[in-house]
């Protein structure tokens, strides 16, 4: 019978180091029953529903939105049309793009995947979509969008978006201030990215990635959740 616990430390593994599945530590003990039970938890979402759990009590006023490119291996492809795996070229190759939503403590409120070659722009409506309403939404340049504006404020939110130098609107209307916290989910990028299987894709399969990103997403929801100290809040 499987020792989930070293199971569950053998997928933590990987998520730290990135190595293949098949060079895993015998101490884990076999790599294809670590594996297995991994793929098995992807193809059911439950880290996904974990991390949706321990999202839950997220602080929802700011919501900074963002994109990361992240390299693809060689070991990822082969799963099938790279498109439906959101794997797409760009200058760097193989890559997909993480787009994240961080509250106003730097955590992660949701995330989605689509190739790298996707903008921002075009990613944000069915993403931004899937937010809570009722606060700020923050994003940078790349999502400067008049309809993503308006579609934001049908959700009762309020955007915080710059546009660009060549917009004969201005930014007279958003709150400046505001914007400069946007480094939070920048933030949250870089610690996502000490964990060598995010910061550098090699999963073949959308569902395994994005089951695997969730493991680090749900780690700091449960150190946030289990934390004693207050939580400091950008001012």
């Amino acid at each position: 019978k499987e020792n989930l616990r070293l199971v569950t430390e053998g997928i933590l593994y990987r998520m730290r180091t990135g190595c293949p599945w098949r060079d895993l530590p015998e101490v884990f003990g076999y790599w294809n029953t670590v594996y297995k039970r991994f793929n098995d938890w992807a193809r059911k979402k439950k880290l996904i529903r974990i991390f949706k759990f321990l999202s839950r009590d997220t602080d929802l006023e700011w919501e900074f939105v963002d994109g990361s490119i992240v390299k693809a291996h060689q070991h990822g492809s082969g799963g099938g049309e790279p498109k439906n795996q959101a794997i797409g070229k760009s200058k760097g190759g193989n890559t997909t793009k993480i787009h994240m939503c961080a509250d106003a403590f730097g955590l992660p409120i949701d995330f989605e995947l689509t190739g790298g070659e996707v903008h921002d722009v075009k990613a944000a409506p069915g993403f931004i979509d899937r937010l809570p309403t009722g606060g700020y939404v923050i994003a940078d340049k790349g999502y400067d969008s008049e309809e993503l504006r308006q579609r934001i404020i049908e959700k009762k939110s309020i955007p915080v978006i710059p546009r660009k130098s060549n917009s004969t609107i201005g930014n007279g209307d958003m709150d400046s201030g505001l914007y400069k916290y946007r480094h939070l989910v920048e933030n949250l990028f870089a610690r996502l990215k000490h964990f060598r299987a995010i910061a550098t894709r090699y999963d073949k399969l959308k569902r395994n990635y994005k089951a695997m990103l969730a493991l680090p997403c749900s780690f700091f929801g449960y150190l946030c959740e289990t934390s004693t100290a207050p939580r400091q809040k950008a001012p």
